[in-house]
């Protein structure tokens, strides 16, 4: 019966970078972040009796985009 070849422990074969890893799970997903901010923009844009919403919204969308900003995503 043969053994299987095993690799020596300083030949790296089945060593792997992690930084990528490490690197997702510091930055959240762009759906998780903003809650509130997101939800009174969506509530401003939707609900406006304007004729020009975006106009209307503009603080409260900046609020988000600023908001966003902090994790790292540009809206």
């Amino acid at each position: 019966m043969a053994t299987p070849a095993v690799a020596p422990i300083g030949s790296g074969a089945a060593a792997a970078p992690v930084p990528q890893a490490a690197e997702t799970v510091s930055k959240p997903k762009p759906c998780c972040v903003c809650k509130d901010e997101k939800a009174k923009r969506d509530e401003c844009m939707l609900f406006s009796t304007a004729a020009d919403p975006q106009k209307e919204c503009t603080s409260t969308i900046e609020q988000y985009r600023s908001c966003m900003a902090r994790y790292g995503f540009k809206v």
